[in-house]
Protein backbone atom coordinates (compact mmCIF):
# COMPACT_ATOMS: atom_id res chain seq x y z
CA UNK A 1 0.00 0.00 0.00
CA UNK A 2 1.40 3.44 -0.97
CA UNK A 3 2.05 6.33 1.39
CA UNK A 4 -0.71 8.30 -0.34
CA UNK A 5 -3.24 5.52 0.25
CA UNK A 6 -2.21 5.29 3.89
CA UNK A 7 -2.82 9.01 4.31
CA UNK A 8 -6.28 8.76 2.74
CA UNK A 9 -7.21 5.82 4.98
CA UNK A 10 -5.88 7.70 8.01
CA UNK A 11 -7.95 10.77 7.06
CA UNK A 12 -11.17 8.77 6.70
CA UNK A 13 -10.47 7.09 10.06
CA UNK A 14 -10.06 10.48 11.75
CA UNK A 15 -13.23 11.83 10.14
CA UNK A 16 -15.15 8.78 11.38
CA UNK A 17 -13.65 9.17 14.85
CA UNK A 18 -14.52 12.87 15.00
CA UNK A 19 -18.14 12.29 13.95
CA UNK A 20 -18.64 9.42 16.41
CA UNK A 21 -17.50 11.70 19.24
CA UNK A 22 -15.04 9.26 20.75
CA UNK A 23 -13.18 10.63 23.76
CA UNK A 24 -9.74 12.02 22.95
CA UNK A 25 -7.03 13.76 24.98
CA UNK A 26 -6.40 16.98 23.07
CA UNK A 27 -3.42 17.86 25.24
CA UNK A 28 -1.38 14.94 23.90
CA UNK A 29 -0.27 13.65 20.49
CA UNK A 30 -0.22 15.27 17.07
CA UNK A 31 -1.58 18.85 16.99
CA UNK A 32 -2.91 18.49 13.43
CA UNK A 33 -4.87 15.42 14.53
CA UNK A 34 -6.31 17.31 17.50
CA UNK A 35 -7.40 20.21 15.24
CA UNK A 36 -8.98 17.81 12.76
CA UNK A 37 -10.89 15.84 15.40
CA UNK A 38 -12.34 19.02 16.89
CA UNK A 39 -12.75 21.09 13.75
CA UNK A 40 -14.65 18.59 11.56
CA UNK A 41 -17.76 18.37 13.81
CA UNK A 42 -17.50 22.07 14.68
CA UNK A 43 -17.41 23.05 11.00
CA UNK A 44 -20.29 20.70 10.20
CA UNK A 45 -22.20 22.01 13.23
CA UNK A 46 -21.95 25.61 12.11
CA UNK A 47 -22.34 24.76 8.42
CA UNK A 48 -25.89 23.63 9.11
CA UNK A 49 -26.39 26.61 11.43
CA UNK A 50 -25.44 28.74 8.42
CA UNK A 51 -28.19 26.96 6.47
CA UNK A 52 -30.46 27.81 9.43
CA UNK A 53 -29.55 31.47 8.80
CA UNK A 54 -30.67 31.52 5.17
CA UNK A 55 -33.71 29.20 5.26
CA UNK A 56 -36.14 31.85 6.55
CA UNK A 57 -34.90 34.41 4.03
CA UNK A 58 -35.24 31.93 1.16
CA UNK A 59 -38.82 30.89 1.92
CA UNK A 60 -40.20 34.30 2.92
CA UNK A 61 -38.42 35.79 -0.09
CA UNK A 62 -40.94 33.94 -2.26
CA UNK A 63 -44.00 35.33 -0.50
CA UNK A 64 -46.15 37.87 -2.44
CA UNK A 65 -44.86 40.80 -0.32
CA UNK A 66 -41.25 39.62 -0.51
CA UNK A 67 -39.61 43.00 0.11
CA UNK A 68 -41.55 43.54 3.35
CA UNK A 69 -41.09 39.94 4.47
CA UNK A 70 -37.32 39.89 3.87
CA UNK A 71 -36.85 43.29 5.50
CA UNK A 72 -38.86 42.10 8.53
CA UNK A 73 -36.78 38.95 8.98
CA UNK A 74 -33.57 40.91 8.51
CA UNK A 75 -34.43 43.70 10.94
CA UNK A 76 -35.69 41.24 13.56
CA UNK A 77 -32.59 39.09 13.24
CA UNK A 78 -30.41 42.18 13.54
CA UNK A 79 -32.03 42.91 16.91
CA UNK A 80 -32.22 39.28 18.04
CA UNK A 81 -28.47 39.18 17.51
CA UNK A 82 -28.35 40.93 20.89
CA UNK A 83 -29.91 37.77 22.35
CA UNK A 84 -27.28 35.74 20.52
CA UNK A 85 -24.76 38.02 22.19
CA UNK A 86 -25.90 36.87 25.63
CA UNK A 87 -25.82 33.22 24.59
CA UNK A 88 -22.43 33.50 22.91
CA UNK A 89 -20.98 35.49 25.82
CA UNK A 90 -22.09 32.92 28.36
CA UNK A 91 -20.90 30.08 26.12
CA UNK A 92 -17.45 31.70 25.86
CA UNK A 93 -17.19 31.71 29.66
CA UNK A 94 -18.47 28.14 29.90
CA UNK A 95 -16.08 26.91 27.19
CA UNK A 96 -13.07 28.59 28.82
CA UNK A 97 -13.79 27.25 32.32
CA UNK A 98 -14.87 23.75 31.28
CA UNK A 99 -11.89 23.40 28.90
CA UNK A 100 -9.46 24.52 31.63
CA UNK A 101 -10.91 22.02 34.15
CA UNK A 102 -10.89 19.22 31.56
CA UNK A 103 -7.26 20.04 30.75
CA UNK A 104 -6.55 19.67 34.46
CA UNK A 105 -8.46 16.34 34.39
CA UNK A 106 -10.92 17.62 37.02
CA UNK A 107 -14.12 16.40 35.36
CA UNK A 108 -16.36 16.87 38.42
CA UNK A 109 -15.53 20.59 38.64
CA UNK A 110 -16.00 20.86 34.87
CA UNK A 111 -19.51 19.41 35.22
CA UNK A 112 -20.34 21.70 38.17
CA UNK A 113 -19.20 24.70 36.12
CA UNK A 114 -21.53 23.65 33.32
CA UNK A 115 -24.47 23.36 35.71
CA UNK A 116 -23.87 26.85 37.12
CA UNK A 117 -23.68 28.28 33.60
CA UNK A 118 -27.06 26.73 32.74
CA UNK A 119 -28.62 28.04 35.96
CA UNK A 120 -27.49 31.62 35.22
CA UNK A 121 -28.56 31.35 31.54
CA UNK A 122 -32.12 30.30 32.36
CA UNK A 123 -32.65 33.33 34.62
CA UNK A 124 -31.20 35.76 32.08
CA UNK A 125 -33.08 34.30 29.12
CA UNK A 126 -36.48 34.52 30.79
CA UNK A 127 -35.97 38.23 31.48
CA UNK A 128 -34.89 38.83 27.87
CA UNK A 129 -37.90 36.94 26.50
CA UNK A 130 -40.41 38.95 28.53
CA UNK A 131 -38.86 42.30 27.55
CA UNK A 132 -38.59 41.34 23.88
CA UNK A 133 -42.21 40.21 23.55
CA UNK A 134 -43.51 43.38 25.23
CA UNK A 135 -41.39 45.85 23.24
CA UNK A 136 -41.29 44.04 19.85
CA UNK A 137 -43.11 46.76 17.88
CA UNK A 138 -41.11 49.55 19.53
CA UNK A 139 -37.87 47.75 18.68
CA UNK A 140 -38.79 47.54 14.97
CA UNK A 141 -39.72 51.23 15.04
CA UNK A 142 -36.35 52.17 16.53
CA UNK A 143 -34.67 50.15 13.77
CA UNK A 144 -36.16 52.51 11.19
CA UNK A 145 -38.60 49.93 9.82
CA UNK A 146 -41.29 51.16 7.43
CA UNK A 147 -44.91 51.10 8.75
CA UNK A 148 -45.80 48.06 6.65
CA UNK A 149 -42.81 46.17 8.07
CA UNK A 150 -43.87 47.01 11.63
CA UNK A 151 -47.45 45.91 10.91
CA UNK A 152 -46.42 42.60 9.33
CA UNK A 153 -43.39 41.90 11.47
CA UNK A 154 -44.43 42.50 15.09
CA UNK A 155 -45.82 38.99 15.62
CA UNK A 156 -42.73 37.49 13.95
CA UNK A 157 -40.48 39.44 16.32
CA UNK A 158 -42.58 38.48 19.36
CA UNK A 159 -42.35 34.76 18.61
CA UNK A 160 -38.58 34.95 18.03
CA UNK A 161 -38.08 36.90 21.28
CA UNK A 162 -40.28 34.44 23.18
CA UNK A 163 -37.89 31.68 22.11
CA UNK A 164 -34.92 33.50 23.72
CA UNK A 165 -34.40 30.73 26.35
CA UNK A 166 -33.96 28.18 23.57
CA UNK A 167 -31.59 30.48 21.66
CA UNK A 168 -29.40 31.18 24.68
CA UNK A 169 -29.37 27.60 25.99
CA UNK A 170 -28.56 26.17 22.56
CA UNK A 171 -25.44 28.37 22.44
CA UNK A 172 -24.56 27.85 26.10
CA UNK A 173 -24.84 24.07 26.29
CA UNK A 174 -22.95 23.63 23.04
CA UNK A 175 -20.24 25.82 24.59
CA UNK A 176 -20.08 23.34 27.49
CA UNK A 177 -19.78 20.39 25.11
CA UNK A 178 -17.08 22.16 23.08
CA UNK A 179 -15.10 23.01 26.20
CA UNK A 180 -15.15 19.31 27.10
CA UNK A 181 -13.89 18.46 23.62
CA UNK A 182 -17.23 16.79 22.79
CA UNK A 183 -17.66 18.64 19.51
CA UNK A 184 -19.68 15.81 17.94
CA UNK A 185 -22.42 16.24 20.55
CA UNK A 186 -22.61 19.98 19.87
CA UNK A 187 -22.82 19.23 16.15
CA UNK A 188 -25.69 16.74 16.53
CA UNK A 189 -27.83 19.06 18.65
CA UNK A 190 -27.50 21.97 16.24
CA UNK A 191 -28.09 19.71 13.25
CA UNK A 192 -31.29 18.44 14.84
CA UNK A 193 -32.51 21.99 15.51
CA UNK A 194 -31.64 23.13 11.99
CA UNK A 195 -33.16 20.14 10.18
CA UNK A 196 -36.46 20.54 12.05
CA UNK A 197 -36.51 24.23 11.12
CA UNK A 198 -35.80 23.46 7.47
CA UNK A 199 -38.63 20.90 7.37
CA UNK A 200 -41.17 23.06 9.22
CA UNK A 201 -40.41 26.36 7.44
CA UNK A 202 -42.15 25.68 4.10
CA UNK A 203 -44.91 23.64 5.77
CA UNK A 204 -45.91 26.44 8.15
CA UNK A 205 -45.20 29.39 5.83
CA UNK A 206 -47.20 28.05 2.86
CA UNK A 207 -49.63 25.77 4.69
CA UNK A 208 -48.90 22.34 3.24
CA UNK A 209 -51.02 19.34 4.23
CA UNK A 210 -53.19 19.85 7.32
CA UNK A 211 -51.24 22.94 8.42
CA UNK A 212 -52.66 26.47 7.94
CA UNK A 213 -50.82 29.03 5.81
CA UNK A 214 -49.11 31.25 8.42
CA UNK A 215 -46.72 33.29 6.28
CA UNK A 216 -44.10 35.15 8.30
CA UNK A 217 -45.52 33.84 11.56
CA UNK A 218 -44.90 30.30 10.33
CA UNK A 219 -41.21 31.04 9.77
CA UNK A 220 -40.88 32.25 13.35
CA UNK A 221 -42.70 29.21 14.79
CA UNK A 222 -40.53 26.81 12.75
CA UNK A 223 -37.36 28.44 14.05
CA UNK A 224 -38.55 28.46 17.66
CA UNK A 225 -39.67 24.79 17.58
CA UNK A 226 -36.41 23.64 15.97
CA UNK A 227 -34.25 25.36 18.57
CA UNK A 228 -36.38 24.15 21.48
CA UNK A 229 -36.14 20.51 20.38
CA UNK A 230 -32.38 20.98 19.97
CA UNK A 231 -32.14 22.10 23.62
CA UNK A 232 -34.18 19.10 24.84
CA UNK A 233 -31.79 16.82 22.96
CA UNK A 234 -28.78 18.54 24.58
CA UNK A 235 -30.26 18.22 28.06
CA UNK A 236 -31.01 14.52 27.59
CA UNK A 237 -27.36 13.80 26.82
CA UNK A 238 -26.08 16.21 29.46
CA UNK A 239 -28.18 14.83 32.32
CA UNK A 240 -28.85 11.19 31.48
CA UNK A 241 -25.87 9.96 29.47
CA UNK A 242 -22.36 9.18 30.69
CA UNK A 243 -20.03 11.59 28.89
CA UNK A 244 -17.00 13.72 29.79
CA UNK A 245 -19.49 16.21 31.24
CA UNK A 246 -22.40 14.68 33.16
CA UNK A 247 -24.55 16.99 35.27
CA UNK A 248 -26.43 15.85 38.38
CA UNK A 249 -29.22 17.67 40.23
CA UNK A 250 -27.03 18.66 43.18
CA UNK A 251 -24.65 20.52 40.84
CA UNK A 252 -27.33 23.21 40.35
CA UNK A 253 -27.03 24.39 43.96
CA UNK A 254 -25.70 27.96 43.56
CA UNK A 255 -21.91 28.05 43.79
CA UNK A 256 -21.03 31.73 43.85
CA UNK A 257 -17.32 31.15 43.37
CA UNK A 258 -17.95 29.40 40.04
CA UNK A 259 -20.62 31.95 39.09
CA UNK A 260 -18.20 34.79 39.79
CA UNK A 261 -15.53 33.14 37.65
CA UNK A 262 -18.06 32.50 34.88
CA UNK A 263 -19.32 36.09 34.87
CA UNK A 264 -15.78 37.52 35.07
CA UNK A 265 -15.09 35.85 31.72
CA UNK A 266 -18.59 36.04 30.22
CA UNK A 267 -19.44 39.70 30.90
CA UNK A 268 -16.60 41.09 28.77
CA UNK A 269 -17.42 38.44 26.16
CA UNK A 270 -21.07 39.56 26.14
CA UNK A 271 -19.93 43.17 25.82
CA UNK A 272 -17.55 42.08 23.09
CA UNK A 273 -20.31 40.55 21.00
CA UNK A 274 -22.79 43.28 21.98
CA UNK A 275 -20.39 45.82 20.49
CA UNK A 276 -20.19 43.80 17.31
CA UNK A 277 -23.95 43.15 17.14
CA UNK A 278 -24.70 46.78 17.97
CA UNK A 279 -22.51 47.86 15.10
CA UNK A 280 -24.35 45.57 12.70
CA UNK A 281 -27.66 46.98 13.93
CA UNK A 282 -26.44 50.53 13.25
CA UNK A 283 -25.31 49.50 9.77
CA UNK A 284 -28.73 47.96 9.13
CA UNK A 285 -30.27 51.25 10.24
CA UNK A 286 -27.94 53.28 7.99
CA UNK A 287 -28.85 51.11 5.00
CA UNK A 288 -32.58 51.46 5.77
CA UNK A 289 -32.48 55.29 5.99
CA UNK A 290 -30.15 55.91 3.03
CA UNK A 291 -31.82 53.40 0.70
CA UNK A 292 -35.22 51.96 -0.10
CA UNK A 293 -36.89 48.86 1.34
CA UNK A 294 -35.38 47.07 -1.68
CA UNK A 295 -31.90 48.18 -0.59
CA UNK A 296 -32.55 46.90 2.92
CA UNK A 297 -33.84 43.58 1.56
CA UNK A 298 -30.80 43.19 -0.72
CA UNK A 299 -28.44 43.93 2.14
CA UNK A 300 -30.18 41.40 4.41
CA UNK A 301 -29.92 38.66 1.78
CA UNK A 302 -26.21 39.47 1.34
CA UNK A 303 -25.58 39.42 5.10
CA UNK A 304 -27.30 36.04 5.43
CA UNK A 305 -24.90 34.67 2.81
CA UNK A 306 -21.95 36.30 4.56
CA UNK A 307 -23.04 34.46 7.71
CA UNK A 308 -23.58 31.28 5.69
CA UNK A 309 -19.91 31.16 4.69
CA UNK A 310 -18.45 32.64 7.89
CA UNK A 311 -19.95 30.09 10.27
CA UNK A 312 -17.88 27.13 9.04
CA UNK A 313 -14.78 29.28 9.58
CA UNK A 314 -16.15 30.08 13.04
CA UNK A 315 -16.18 26.33 13.64
CA UNK A 316 -12.43 26.24 13.08
CA UNK A 317 -12.07 29.19 15.44
CA UNK A 318 -14.04 27.35 18.14
CA UNK A 319 -11.63 24.45 17.79
CA UNK A 320 -8.79 26.86 18.54
CA UNK A 321 -10.59 28.09 21.67
CA UNK A 322 -11.02 24.55 23.02
CA UNK A 323 -7.40 23.63 22.29
CA UNK A 324 -6.11 26.78 23.98
CA UNK A 325 -8.22 26.21 27.11
CA UNK A 326 -7.40 22.53 27.51
CA UNK A 327 -3.68 22.94 26.82
CA UNK A 328 -3.36 25.84 29.24
CA UNK A 329 -5.07 23.63 31.83
CA UNK A 330 -2.46 20.96 31.07
CA UNK A 331 0.35 23.54 31.50
CA UNK A 332 1.28 23.42 27.80
CA UNK A 333 1.09 27.04 26.52
CA UNK A 334 3.39 26.45 23.54
CA UNK A 335 1.19 23.62 22.29
CA UNK A 336 -1.77 25.99 22.65
CA UNK A 337 -0.01 28.61 20.50
CA UNK A 338 0.98 26.04 17.88
CA UNK A 339 -2.66 24.94 17.64
CA UNK A 340 -3.82 28.50 17.00
CA UNK A 341 -1.27 29.22 14.27
CA UNK A 342 -2.13 26.02 12.40
CA UNK A 343 -5.86 26.73 12.69
CA UNK A 344 -5.28 30.24 11.33
CA UNK A 345 -3.50 28.80 8.30
CA UNK A 346 -6.44 26.49 7.52
CA UNK A 347 -8.95 29.31 7.96
CA UNK A 348 -7.07 31.63 5.60
CA UNK A 349 -7.08 28.95 2.89
CA UNK A 350 -10.85 28.44 3.26
CA UNK A 351 -11.64 32.16 3.34
CA UNK A 352 -9.54 32.84 0.24
CA UNK A 353 -11.76 30.44 -1.69
CA UNK A 354 -14.89 32.17 -0.36
CA UNK A 355 -13.54 35.57 -1.44
CA UNK A 356 -13.12 34.28 -4.97
CA UNK A 357 -16.65 32.85 -4.91
CA UNK A 358 -18.22 36.13 -3.73
CA UNK A 359 -16.33 38.35 -6.16
CA UNK A 360 -17.05 36.19 -9.22
CA UNK A 361 -20.50 34.72 -8.50
CA UNK A 362 -22.23 37.34 -6.31
CA UNK A 363 -25.14 37.96 -8.73
CA UNK A 364 -25.77 34.25 -9.19
CA UNK A 365 -25.80 33.69 -5.41
CA UNK A 366 -28.27 36.52 -4.72
CA UNK A 367 -30.50 35.49 -7.65
CA UNK A 368 -31.15 32.25 -5.77
CA UNK A 369 -33.20 34.28 -3.25
CA UNK A 370 -34.91 36.91 -5.40
CA UNK A 371 -35.79 37.76 -8.99
CA UNK A 372 -36.35 41.46 -8.21
CA UNK A 373 -33.75 43.39 -10.22
CA UNK A 374 -33.31 46.20 -7.67
CA UNK A 375 -32.92 43.83 -4.70
CA UNK A 376 -30.56 41.70 -6.80
CA UNK A 377 -28.38 44.70 -7.67
CA UNK A 378 -28.04 45.86 -4.05
CA UNK A 379 -27.52 42.34 -2.72
CA UNK A 380 -24.82 41.37 -5.22
CA UNK A 381 -22.94 44.64 -4.73
CA UNK A 382 -23.02 44.19 -0.94
CA UNK A 383 -21.82 40.59 -1.22
CA UNK A 384 -18.96 41.52 -3.55
CA UNK A 385 -17.70 44.41 -1.39
CA UNK A 386 -18.03 42.61 1.95
CA UNK A 387 -16.39 39.50 0.48
CA UNK A 388 -13.18 41.38 -0.24
CA UNK A 389 -12.27 41.24 3.46
CA UNK A 390 -12.87 37.54 4.02
CA UNK A 391 -9.24 36.50 4.48
CA UNK A 392 -8.93 39.04 7.30
CA UNK A 393 -12.21 37.85 8.82
CA UNK A 394 -10.67 34.38 9.03
CA UNK A 395 -7.51 35.59 10.77
CA UNK A 396 -9.42 37.80 13.19
CA UNK A 397 -11.90 35.08 14.18
CA UNK A 398 -9.23 32.57 15.15
CA UNK A 399 -7.16 35.10 17.11
CA UNK A 400 -10.19 36.48 18.98
CA UNK A 401 -11.48 33.01 19.84
CA UNK A 402 -8.02 31.91 20.97
CA UNK A 403 -7.86 34.84 23.41
CA UNK A 404 -11.41 34.04 24.58
CA UNK A 405 -10.52 30.37 25.04
CA UNK A 406 -7.66 31.41 27.29
CA UNK A 407 -10.10 33.41 29.43
CA UNK A 408 -8.70 36.75 28.22
CA UNK A 409 -12.02 38.22 27.08
CA UNK A 410 -11.08 41.82 27.92
CA UNK A 411 -8.51 42.26 25.15
CA UNK A 412 -10.92 41.23 22.35
CA UNK A 413 -13.57 43.50 23.88
CA UNK A 414 -11.36 46.58 23.58
CA UNK A 415 -10.37 45.55 20.05
CA UNK A 416 -14.08 45.35 19.16
CA UNK A 417 -14.81 48.76 20.70
CA UNK A 418 -12.10 50.35 18.59
CA UNK A 419 -12.81 48.54 15.31
CA UNK A 420 -16.61 48.53 15.32
CA UNK A 421 -17.58 51.70 17.17
CA UNK A 422 -14.63 53.94 16.33
CA UNK A 423 -13.99 52.77 12.77
CA UNK A 424 -16.92 50.85 11.26
CA UNK A 425 -19.87 52.97 12.43
CA UNK A 426 -18.29 56.45 11.86
CA UNK A 427 -16.90 55.37 8.48
CA UNK A 428 -20.25 53.90 7.39
CA UNK A 429 -22.08 57.07 8.42
CA UNK A 430 -19.53 59.31 6.71
CA UNK A 431 -19.56 57.39 3.45
CA UNK A 432 -23.29 56.65 3.34
CA UNK A 433 -24.66 60.00 4.57
CA UNK A 434 -22.08 62.75 4.15
CA UNK A 435 -20.37 61.38 1.04
CA UNK A 436 -23.81 60.43 -0.32
CA UNK A 437 -22.75 56.93 -1.33
CA UNK A 438 -25.90 55.57 0.30
CA UNK A 439 -25.95 51.89 1.28
CA UNK A 440 -22.69 51.26 -0.62
CA UNK A 441 -20.89 53.41 1.96
CA UNK A 442 -22.06 51.05 4.71
CA UNK A 443 -20.89 48.06 2.67
CA UNK A 444 -17.38 49.51 2.31
CA UNK A 445 -17.04 50.13 6.06
CA UNK A 446 -17.40 46.41 6.86
CA UNK A 447 -14.20 44.94 5.30
CA UNK A 448 -12.26 48.05 6.37
CA UNK A 449 -13.05 47.57 10.06
CA UNK A 450 -12.58 43.80 9.94
CA UNK A 451 -9.11 44.16 8.42
CA UNK A 452 -7.99 46.43 11.26
CA UNK A 453 -9.50 43.99 13.77
CA UNK A 454 -7.52 41.07 12.34
CA UNK A 455 -4.23 42.97 12.52
CA UNK A 456 -4.81 44.10 16.11
CA UNK A 457 -5.94 40.65 17.28
CA UNK A 458 -2.85 39.04 15.74
CA UNK A 459 -0.61 41.60 17.44
CA UNK A 460 -2.03 40.99 20.91
CA UNK A 461 -2.04 37.23 20.45
CA UNK A 462 1.66 37.23 19.54
CA UNK A 463 2.44 39.28 22.66
CA UNK A 464 1.48 36.16 24.63
CA UNK A 465 -0.01 37.68 27.78
CA UNK A 466 -3.00 35.32 27.41
CA UNK A 467 -0.74 32.44 28.50
CA UNK A 468 -0.70 33.77 32.08
CA UNK A 469 -4.47 34.23 32.50
CA UNK A 470 -5.92 32.34 35.49
CA UNK A 471 -9.39 30.77 35.20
Amino acid sequence: MSIHQNKVIRLFHLIKQSLKGEEHDYTQGNVKTAILLLAIPMILELSLESVFAVVDIYFVGHLPNADVAVATVGLTEAVISLVYTIGIGLSVGATAIVARRVGEKDFTEASKSGAQAIWVSVLVSIAVALAGVYFAADILTLMGAQPEVIFEGTIFAQIIFASSPAIILLFLINGIFRGAGDAAMAMRSLWLASIINIILCPILIYGYGPFPELGLKGAAIATAVGRTIGVFYQCYHLFFKSRTITIYRQYFKPNFEIIKSLLTISMPAMLQFFIQSGSWIVLTYIVSITGSTDASAGYQIAIRNVVFFILPAWGLSNAAATLVGQNLGAQQPERAQQSVMLTTKYNVIFMSLVTLLFVVFSEWIISFYTADEVILAYGSKALRIIGLGYVFYGIGMVMIQALNGAGDTQTPTWINVFCFWMIQIPLAWFLAVYSELGPVGAFIAIPTAETVLALLAYYFFKKGKWKAVKV
